[in-house]
């Protein structure tokens, strides 16, 4: 990841959480954000009519093998993505598609010369950055931890998975310190 872009996550995400009017400590809805930034949400099943071999595939047979994809039709964007994943997962993956449009990363091929998914790990690591400080900013994930919440409890008051919680409290520090803050105090 560049050099200052985490600082640059955080920022971009107390600026649309502040668009939004919403707090730290609140829920962000990536399909209210979505309408907010102007980009069409699609649901898999939506398409079973067109497509319902390749539908049945991706939400029955191997459902983890597809999450979210941003298409683009010239400089418009929508994102498509699988409605059999949990609420909390579908919340990551959108939160992640709107990054991508947040920080204004062009579209890029679906399949590189080999015919292998195409992989930018730079611009996928700054969406997935972003998507986390969008869905569970600093702020909250220190309030997690000194709330001493659960990460499933956690999950159910921000609407995202409980691997989401615990990616954000960990990548934060937010326990280690909040336990410093903590052992400051009692000194």
């Amino acid at each position: 990841m560049r050099r200052g872009f985490k600082t640059e996550a955080n920022a971009i995400a107390v600026e649309v959480r502040a668009e939004l009017g919403l707090r730290a400590l609140d829920a962000l809805d990536p399909w209210r954000l979505a309408e907010h930034l102007e980009i069409p949400v699609i649901t898999l099943s939506s398409l079973d009519t067109d497509i319902p071999s390749a539908v049945h595939h991706l939400r029955v047979v191997e459902p983890e093998v597809f999450s979210a994809v941003t298409v683009f039709a010239g400089t418009k964007r929508a994102i498509v993505h699988n409605d059999k994943h949990s609420r909390g997962r579908q919340a990551s993956d959108l939160a992640h598609e709107l990054a991508h449009g947040l920080l204004l990363h062009p579209p890029t091929p679906a399949r590189d010369d080999r015919g292998c998914r195409y992989w930018n790990k730079e611009i996928e690591e700054e969406a997935s950055w972003l998507a986390g400080c969008l869905l569970i900013p600093e702020d909250a994930a220190i309030w997690i931890a000194r709330q001493g919440m659960s990460a499933e409890d956690a999950a159910t008051h921000f609407g995202v998975s409980a691997q989401m919680v615990t990616f954000r409290v960990n990548v934060t520090g937010a326990r280690k310190r909040v336990a410093r803050a903590q052992g400051l105090r009692s000194v």
